[in-house]
């Protein structure tokens, strides 16, 4: 008999946040991540809007938006299959544009 179970992934550096799409459409691929290493979830919240807002599943680990978010610094709420949830405030600064990648913080 086999026996196997799911290891806790220790990763070097936080989570990393590639913002890409437009203005009104913001894909954002979340990497790097640690503990479980599956993300379930991903939720956005930008500083003038105040509330956290879902984000779907695109494919992959490529989560996006569909809310105008420029000028605003993000905020990323990020939950993986072992229940754990981690916020990282303030990664992307206001004047973060499409392209670039931000670290948050890690499991």
């Amino acid at each position: 008999m086999i026996d196997f179970g799911r290891v806790a992934c220790r990763k070097i550096g936080g989570i990393r946040f590639t913002i890409n799409g437009h203005s009104f459409f913001n894909l954002v691929l979340v990497t790097n991540v640690g503990g479980a290493g599956n993300v379930i979830s991903v939720s956005v919240k930008g500083s003038k809007t105040m509330t956290w807002q879902s984000m779907s599943r695109n494919w992959g680990q490529n989560w996006q938006s569909n809310n105008y978010l420029n000028g605003q610094s993000l905020s990323f709420k990020v939950t993986t299959s072992d229940g754990r949830t981690v916020v990282s405030n303030n990664v992307a600064p206001p004047n973060w544009s499409c392209g670039h990648t931000y670290t948050g913080k890690q499991f």
